[in-house]
């Protein structure tokens, strides 16, 4: 049996990076996990996890647009997205935007 890493948990671990009052894009996450043009596998992997969880930081990965993703499937933890990143000191506009120059995290190191 391998303990490599899944792609899951390299998700995950790049997650885990992100520091309080930042944000990173779906995209972003896919490229520094080696899956450049795999977003959505990034939004399948947080989906995944317990949204009540906070060992993983779920809620500062938003859209390229710089938004919460809205969707039904979610039940309410696009709602609760918001609400944890504006606890963090993140602002959104008054139609729904997270300002991606004032809080896009850029990582320091390769992963």
């Amino acid at each position: 049996m391998s303990n490599k890493p899944t792609t899951y948990d390299r998700i995950y671990e790049i997650v885990k990076q992100i520091p309080k009052g930042m944000v990173a894009t779906y995209g972003q996450i896919a490229e520094l996990s080696n899956l450049a043009g795999k977003a959505r596998v990034v939004g399948y992997a947080l989906y995944r996890i317990d949204m009540k969880t906070l060992d993983i930081p779920w809620q500062r990965v938003v859209n390229a647009k710089g938004e919460v993703s809205l969707s039904p499937l979610r039940y309410g933890t696009d709602y609760l997205q918001r609400s944890l990143l504006e606890s963090e000191g993140i602002s959104f506009s008054d139609v729904g935007k997270i300002d991606l120059r004032k809080y896009l995290w850029q990582p320091k190191k390769e992963f």
